[in-house]
Protein backbone atom coordinates (compact mmCIF):
# COMPACT_ATOMS: atom_id res chain seq x y z
CA UNK A 1 0.00 0.00 0.00
CA UNK A 2 2.84 1.99 -0.07
CA UNK A 3 3.38 5.28 -2.78
CA UNK A 4 -1.05 5.44 -4.06
CA UNK A 5 -1.03 7.33 -7.07
CA UNK A 6 -2.35 10.61 -7.41
CA UNK A 7 -5.48 10.39 -8.95
CA UNK A 8 -5.64 12.39 -11.87
CA UNK A 9 -7.14 15.67 -12.30
CA UNK A 10 -10.56 16.38 -13.69
CA UNK A 11 -10.74 19.48 -15.50
CA UNK A 12 -12.24 22.72 -13.76
CA UNK A 13 -12.32 26.34 -14.50
CA UNK A 14 -9.28 28.18 -13.35
CA UNK A 15 -9.92 30.01 -10.24
CA UNK A 16 -10.54 33.59 -9.79
CA UNK A 17 -10.09 35.26 -7.13
CA UNK A 18 -13.01 36.77 -5.75
CA UNK A 19 -14.92 37.99 -2.59
CA UNK A 20 -18.42 36.80 -3.86
CA UNK A 21 -19.15 32.90 -3.32
CA UNK A 22 -21.92 33.11 -6.69
CA UNK A 23 -18.62 33.52 -8.66
CA UNK A 24 -16.30 30.68 -6.91
CA UNK A 25 -15.97 27.93 -9.69
CA UNK A 26 -16.96 24.66 -8.43
CA UNK A 27 -15.65 21.18 -8.91
CA UNK A 28 -17.12 17.71 -7.98
CA UNK A 29 -14.15 14.77 -6.37
CA UNK A 30 -14.87 11.46 -6.08
CA UNK A 31 -12.43 10.48 -3.55
CA UNK A 32 -14.21 7.57 -1.98
CA UNK A 33 -14.01 4.72 -5.02
CA UNK A 34 -12.47 2.66 -2.26
CA UNK A 35 -14.13 3.17 1.22
CA UNK A 36 -12.23 4.87 4.12
CA UNK A 37 -11.34 2.01 5.45
CA UNK A 38 -9.34 0.43 2.71
CA UNK A 39 -7.59 3.63 1.85
CA UNK A 40 -6.39 3.42 5.29
CA UNK A 41 -5.65 -0.40 5.25
CA UNK A 42 -2.25 -1.37 6.19
CA UNK A 43 -0.85 2.35 5.69
CA UNK A 44 -1.91 3.62 8.72
CA UNK A 45 -1.49 2.31 12.28
CA UNK A 46 -4.82 0.40 13.43
CA UNK A 47 -5.00 2.38 16.24
CA UNK A 48 -6.28 5.31 13.91
CA UNK A 49 -9.26 3.93 13.68
CA UNK A 50 -10.34 5.45 17.40
CA UNK A 51 -9.86 9.30 16.32
CA UNK A 52 -13.24 10.66 15.34
CA UNK A 53 -12.29 12.75 12.63
CA UNK A 54 -10.35 11.80 10.54
CA UNK A 55 -9.78 12.87 6.90
CA UNK A 56 -9.62 10.64 3.37
CA UNK A 57 -5.94 9.88 2.67
CA UNK A 58 -7.16 10.28 -0.85
CA UNK A 59 -8.74 13.28 -0.74
CA UNK A 60 -5.50 14.60 1.50
CA UNK A 61 -2.94 13.63 -1.46
CA UNK A 62 -5.06 15.26 -4.40
CA UNK A 63 -5.27 18.15 -2.12
CA UNK A 64 -1.59 18.22 -2.08
CA UNK A 65 -0.63 17.50 -5.25
CA UNK A 66 -3.16 20.39 -6.62
CA UNK A 67 -2.63 22.96 -4.23
CA UNK A 68 1.25 22.54 -2.98
CA UNK A 69 4.61 22.89 -5.84
CA UNK A 70 7.03 20.17 -5.80
CA UNK A 71 9.55 20.68 -2.79
CA UNK A 72 6.88 22.86 -1.19
CA UNK A 73 5.41 23.34 2.59
CA UNK A 74 2.10 21.90 3.78
CA UNK A 75 1.07 22.93 7.23
CA UNK A 76 -1.84 21.55 8.86
CA UNK A 77 -2.83 23.06 11.72
CA UNK A 78 -4.97 20.32 13.85
CA UNK A 79 -3.23 17.87 12.24
CA UNK A 80 -5.02 14.86 14.18
CA UNK A 81 -3.68 10.99 13.06
CA UNK A 82 -1.56 12.73 10.49
CA UNK A 83 -3.15 12.12 7.35
CA UNK A 84 -2.50 15.41 5.26
CA UNK A 85 1.43 14.66 6.87
CA UNK A 86 1.41 11.46 5.45
CA UNK A 87 0.58 12.07 2.42
CA UNK A 88 2.63 15.10 1.89
CA UNK A 89 5.55 13.95 2.77
CA UNK A 90 4.41 10.68 0.23
CA UNK A 91 4.83 13.12 -2.39
CA UNK A 92 7.78 15.03 -1.77
CA UNK A 93 6.87 17.96 -0.05
CA UNK A 94 7.62 19.36 3.45
CA UNK A 95 4.61 18.89 5.87
CA UNK A 96 4.46 20.31 9.84
CA UNK A 97 1.53 19.43 12.05
CA UNK A 98 0.04 20.83 14.72
CA UNK A 99 -2.25 18.75 17.58
CA UNK A 100 -3.58 19.63 20.79
CA UNK A 101 -3.56 16.21 21.86
CA UNK A 102 -0.44 14.15 22.94
CA UNK A 103 -1.84 10.98 22.01
CA UNK A 104 -3.21 12.12 18.01
CA UNK A 105 0.04 13.94 18.08
CA UNK A 106 2.04 10.73 19.48
CA UNK A 107 0.00 8.98 16.43
CA UNK A 108 0.52 11.20 13.32
CA UNK A 109 4.24 10.45 14.28
CA UNK A 110 3.87 7.01 14.65
CA UNK A 111 2.24 6.89 11.10
CA UNK A 112 4.76 8.95 9.44
CA UNK A 113 7.05 6.02 10.70
CA UNK A 114 4.51 3.36 9.83
CA UNK A 115 3.43 4.28 6.57
CA UNK A 116 6.75 6.00 4.25
CA UNK A 117 10.28 4.98 4.33
CA UNK A 118 12.82 6.99 6.31
CA UNK A 119 13.69 9.49 3.83
CA UNK A 120 9.98 10.51 3.36
CA UNK A 121 9.02 10.22 6.92
CA UNK A 122 11.66 12.95 7.60
CA UNK A 123 10.65 15.44 5.87
CA UNK A 124 7.56 15.93 8.13
CA UNK A 125 7.06 16.31 11.81
CA UNK A 126 4.65 17.23 14.71
CA UNK A 127 4.03 19.84 16.92
CA UNK A 128 2.45 19.86 19.68
CA UNK A 129 0.50 22.32 21.22
CA UNK A 130 -2.85 24.46 20.49
CA UNK A 131 -3.67 25.90 16.87
CA UNK A 132 -5.15 28.97 18.65
CA UNK A 133 -1.52 29.67 19.36
CA UNK A 134 -0.50 28.98 15.62
CA UNK A 135 1.99 32.34 15.33
CA UNK A 136 3.93 30.99 18.74
CA UNK A 137 4.54 27.35 17.46
CA UNK A 138 5.28 27.59 14.46
CA UNK A 139 7.30 30.78 14.72
CA UNK A 140 9.93 29.73 12.53
CA UNK A 141 7.60 29.31 9.54
CA UNK A 142 6.35 32.40 9.56
CA UNK A 143 5.74 33.98 5.67
CA UNK A 144 7.10 30.49 4.13
CA UNK A 145 3.84 27.88 4.46
CA UNK A 146 2.93 27.17 0.91
CA UNK A 147 0.09 25.40 1.91
CA UNK A 148 -2.44 24.97 4.54
CA UNK A 149 -4.57 21.91 4.68
CA UNK A 150 -7.20 21.32 7.81
CA UNK A 151 -10.58 19.95 8.81
CA UNK A 152 -11.31 21.89 11.63
CA UNK A 153 -13.54 20.41 14.27
CA UNK A 154 -17.88 20.32 12.87
CA UNK A 155 -19.35 21.88 16.08
CA UNK A 156 -20.92 19.08 16.65
CA UNK A 157 -20.81 15.52 18.69
CA UNK A 158 -18.65 13.13 17.07
CA UNK A 159 -17.18 9.73 18.14
CA UNK A 160 -16.31 6.22 17.10
CA UNK A 161 -19.43 4.24 16.71
CA UNK A 162 -19.56 0.86 18.47
CA UNK A 163 -22.76 -0.84 17.15
CA UNK A 164 -22.09 -4.46 19.36
CA UNK A 165 -21.43 -2.26 22.52
CA UNK A 166 -24.29 -0.21 21.65
CA UNK A 167 -26.49 -3.55 21.04
CA UNK A 168 -24.93 -4.88 24.56
CA UNK A 169 -26.43 -2.13 26.55
CA UNK A 170 -23.41 0.20 26.47
CA UNK A 171 -22.62 3.23 25.32
CA UNK A 172 -22.68 4.05 21.07
CA UNK A 173 -19.77 6.00 21.36
CA UNK A 174 -17.16 5.56 23.85
CA UNK A 175 -16.24 8.50 25.89
CA UNK A 176 -12.56 8.10 25.27
CA UNK A 177 -13.39 8.79 21.27
CA UNK A 178 -15.94 11.48 22.29
CA UNK A 179 -15.20 15.06 20.72
CA UNK A 180 -11.72 14.21 20.50
CA UNK A 181 -10.74 15.28 23.63
CA UNK A 182 -12.33 14.57 27.58
CA UNK A 183 -10.90 18.63 27.81
CA UNK A 184 -13.46 21.54 27.77
CA UNK A 185 -10.88 23.36 26.39
CA UNK A 186 -10.53 21.80 23.13
CA UNK A 187 -12.17 23.12 20.43
CA UNK A 188 -14.09 19.68 19.13
CA UNK A 189 -15.97 20.96 22.33
CA UNK A 190 -16.84 24.23 21.39
CA UNK A 191 -20.27 24.94 19.74
CA UNK A 192 -21.76 28.18 18.26
CA UNK A 193 -19.99 31.71 19.30
CA UNK A 194 -17.16 29.52 20.94
CA UNK A 195 -16.64 27.64 17.98
CA UNK A 196 -16.32 30.71 15.55
CA UNK A 197 -14.17 32.16 18.23
CA UNK A 198 -11.84 29.48 18.23
CA UNK A 199 -11.96 28.77 14.57
CA UNK A 200 -11.52 32.92 13.63
CA UNK A 201 -8.05 32.36 15.55
CA UNK A 202 -6.72 29.45 13.39
CA UNK A 203 -7.66 30.70 10.73
CA UNK A 204 -5.65 33.94 11.78
CA UNK A 205 -2.77 32.33 12.43
CA UNK A 206 -2.81 30.26 9.11
CA UNK A 207 -3.09 33.66 7.52
CA UNK A 208 0.03 34.94 9.20
CA UNK A 209 2.61 31.88 8.45
CA UNK A 210 1.13 31.43 4.65
CA UNK A 211 3.00 33.37 2.23
CA UNK A 212 2.01 35.68 0.15
CA UNK A 213 -0.29 34.13 -2.64
CA UNK A 214 0.03 31.13 -0.32
CA UNK A 215 -3.00 28.99 0.05
CA UNK A 216 -5.45 27.62 2.76
CA UNK A 217 -7.71 24.54 2.03
CA UNK A 218 -10.67 23.72 4.57
CA UNK A 219 -12.63 20.53 4.77
CA UNK A 220 -15.98 20.74 6.53
CA UNK A 221 -18.97 19.33 6.52
CA UNK A 222 -22.46 21.17 7.12
CA UNK A 223 -24.69 19.18 10.28
CA UNK A 224 -27.75 19.03 11.26
CA UNK A 225 -28.85 20.43 15.61
CA UNK A 226 -31.78 20.33 17.46
CA UNK A 227 -33.49 20.47 13.51
CA UNK A 228 -31.60 23.08 11.93
CA UNK A 229 -28.95 23.01 9.32
CA UNK A 230 -25.81 24.20 11.04
CA UNK A 231 -24.01 25.96 7.62
CA UNK A 232 -20.41 25.23 8.69
CA UNK A 233 -19.11 25.78 4.53
CA UNK A 234 -20.91 29.55 4.65
CA UNK A 235 -19.46 30.25 7.91
CA UNK A 236 -16.29 29.55 7.20
CA UNK A 237 -16.00 31.06 4.06
CA UNK A 238 -17.59 34.57 6.56
CA UNK A 239 -14.67 33.30 8.91
CA UNK A 240 -12.10 33.19 6.35
CA UNK A 241 -12.68 36.32 4.38
CA UNK A 242 -12.68 38.06 7.68
CA UNK A 243 -9.19 36.80 8.05
CA UNK A 244 -8.11 38.66 4.62
CA UNK A 245 -8.65 35.78 2.50
CA UNK A 246 -9.75 35.67 -0.67
CA UNK A 247 -12.49 32.90 -2.20
CA UNK A 248 -11.46 30.78 -4.92
CA UNK A 249 -12.87 27.41 -4.90
CA UNK A 250 -15.38 25.10 -3.70
CA UNK A 251 -14.92 21.64 -4.14
CA UNK A 252 -17.47 18.92 -3.44
CA UNK A 253 -15.54 15.59 -2.03
CA UNK A 254 -17.56 12.71 -2.74
CA UNK A 255 -18.09 10.18 0.11
CA UNK A 256 -19.97 8.20 -1.79
CA UNK A 257 -18.62 5.45 -4.67
CA UNK A 258 -20.01 6.98 -8.40
CA UNK A 259 -20.91 3.38 -9.69
CA UNK A 260 -22.70 3.43 -13.24
CA UNK A 261 -24.02 6.98 -13.42
CA UNK A 262 -25.30 7.14 -9.55
CA UNK A 263 -23.97 7.40 -6.02
CA UNK A 264 -23.72 4.75 -3.85
CA UNK A 265 -23.85 6.17 -0.64
CA UNK A 266 -21.55 4.19 2.90
CA UNK A 267 -23.54 6.02 5.84
CA UNK A 268 -22.47 4.84 9.31
CA UNK A 269 -24.74 3.67 11.43
CA UNK A 270 -24.92 6.67 13.45
CA UNK A 271 -26.00 8.76 10.20
CA UNK A 272 -28.23 6.06 8.99
CA UNK A 273 -30.11 6.23 12.71
CA UNK A 274 -30.17 9.72 13.18
CA UNK A 275 -31.44 10.27 9.50
CA UNK A 276 -34.21 8.08 9.71
CA UNK A 277 -35.64 9.68 13.02
CA UNK A 278 -35.49 13.40 11.58
CA UNK A 279 -37.11 11.75 8.37
CA UNK A 280 -40.03 10.36 11.19
CA UNK A 281 -40.36 14.18 12.67
CA UNK A 282 -41.35 15.30 9.24
CA UNK A 283 -37.97 16.88 9.02
CA UNK A 284 -36.42 16.73 5.20
CA UNK A 285 -33.16 15.16 6.35
CA UNK A 286 -31.38 13.15 3.90
CA UNK A 287 -27.81 11.44 3.81
CA UNK A 288 -24.94 13.54 3.51
CA UNK A 289 -22.42 11.97 1.27
CA UNK A 290 -19.83 15.08 0.51
CA UNK A 291 -17.79 17.07 2.59
CA UNK A 292 -16.72 20.53 1.61
CA UNK A 293 -13.46 21.92 0.44
CA UNK A 294 -12.75 25.46 0.42
CA UNK A 295 -9.78 26.65 -0.93
CA UNK A 296 -8.57 30.50 -0.48
CA UNK A 297 -5.72 31.93 -0.97
CA UNK A 298 -3.92 35.03 1.02
CA UNK A 299 -3.59 38.04 -1.11
CA UNK A 300 -0.13 39.34 -2.66
CA UNK A 301 -0.20 42.70 -1.17
CA UNK A 302 1.52 44.07 1.43
CA UNK A 303 -0.76 44.31 4.99
CA UNK A 304 -3.61 42.05 3.32
CA UNK A 305 -2.03 39.55 5.62
CA UNK A 306 -4.49 38.94 8.16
Amino acid sequence: MRGLPVPPTIAVPAPVPTESPELVPLAVWPCAQTNAQYQRADRYLSASSRHPGKMLPELARRLVAEYCPPGGLVVDPMCGIGTTLVEAAALGRRAVGVELETRWAGLASANLTHALPADQAALAEVRVGDARRLLELLADLVGRVDLVVTSPPYACDAGVIDKPAWQAGQLLCPKDTLNYSRDPANLGRARGHSWRTGIAKVLAGCAQVLRPGGLLVTVTKNTRRAGRLNDLATATVQLANQAGFLYLQHILALHAAVRQGGLVARPSFWQLTQTRKARARGEPAHLVVHEDVLVFTKPLSVGADG
